[in-house]
């Protein structure tokens, strides 16, 4: 699933956003249902973040594309987790809006 949020931030200013709230995506994760959600990240290069979250029994892999006019997610929808495409994808949305916003 590919999600596409538009900016006008430039790239240099999205990617420090994004890397200054990356320990807060992390510690939400933690405290999300018990802890029983986890969310790893880390840098592919200057441009590319993957991200993992883990939560209630499936793993979803996420890959994070910063380019000039937009920030692009790819998300990997595990097997038996197609019930819940609708709501990972507006949690995808609804992140990433707050990133660029």
């Amino acid at each position: 699933m590919r999600v596409s949020i538009p900016h006008t931030l430039g790239k240099d200013e999205l990617r420090r956003r994004m890397a200054a709230r990356l320990g807060d995506a992390e510690d939400k994760a933690q405290g999300m249902l018990g802890g029983l959600a986890t969310v790893e990240t880390s840098w592919v290069d200057e441009d590319t973040l993957d991200v993992v979250v883990s939560a209630m029994g499936y793993t979803i892999p996420c890959s994070a594309a910063i380019a000039e006019a937009s920030l692009d997610f790819e998300v990997e929808i595990p097997a038996g987790a197609g019930f819940a495409r609708r709501m990972i994808e507006s949690a995808v949305r609804e992140k990433g809006e707050k990133l660029v916003g």
